[in-house]
């Protein structure tokens, strides 16, 4: 066996050590093994953060809000939108002087408790009402009594389109709401006011101007869609 020249030995060693081809076929698989793991990624990450947002509690009517068990009175909402089948109404909330009224309102609104409520009694020039006809008690002496026997008079100092509840012991079955259409006297002695109107003052009187009963019932149904709620408006 004749003897292998020095240049020849050299130019056969850099032949062995030079790197091995990587055929096309096992990139292209690498790649799509980057791929899907970056999409399970990916989807497990959309799994939990729209677990998590079900486990807060979070919903499509509120915008622009956090979470209300971690919220202060400055992040809450500071409008409603009331949406109902005569058109809109916007209520600004009064998140300073009945604080816990407005919590309860926003988390019944967050819970859908007023989704399809109907206003079961409008009497004009004076208030609509909605809430469960069937639990009256306090409210019914405030407007169908005292109403119809002429014992509360209007005053000044207490403005139309004004939110408020009645001052009963809520829980979630029994959260009635009224708008005034007119100023009444002793307005803070019979219901909680936590809200104005501030748009959709035409809609409050053409809800009040439906055709009732002899006890105040609209004839035809009349109500609140759904509530919306947001920071700013």
């Amino acid at each position: 066996m004749g003897r292998i020249k020095p240049q020849a030995l050299l130019i056969q060693s850099k032949k062995k050590k030079g790197p091995a081809r990587v055929s096309l076929t096992t990139i292209i698989t690498g790649n799509i093994v980057v791929i899907v793991v970056v999409l399970s990624l990916y989807a497990t990450y959309r799994h939990w953060y729209r677990r998590s947002g079900d486990l807060l509690g979070t919903d499509k009517r509120y915008e622009d809000f956090v979470t209300l068990g971690s919220a202060n009175k400055f992040n809450l909402p500071s409008y409603a939108i009331l949406s109902t089948s005569k058109g809109s109404i916007t209520v600004e909330l009064d998140k300073d002087a009945s604080p816990q009224v407005v919590d309860k309102f926003l988390n019944l609104c967050q819970k859908g408790y007023f989704k399809g409520m109907p206003f079961h009694r409008v009497i004009k020039n004076y208030v609509i009402q909605g809430g469960d006809f069937q639990k009256l008690g306090a409210a019914e002496d405030w407007t169908v009594k005292g109403k119809s026997h002429n014992q509360l008079k209007t005053s000044p100092k207490h403005e139309a389109f004004m939110l408020g509840t009645s001052k009963a012991k809520h829980d979630d079955k029994d959260f009635d709401i009224f708008i005034t259409t007119t100023p009444i006297s002793g307005l803070n002695d019979n219901l909680i006011v936590f809200g104005r109107v501030v748009k959709g003052e035409d809609v409050v009187q053409e809800i009040e101007e439906v055709d009732t009963d002899e006890h105040y019932r609209p004839k035809s149904v009349v109500g609140i869609i759904d509530i919306t709620m947001k920071q700013d408006i």
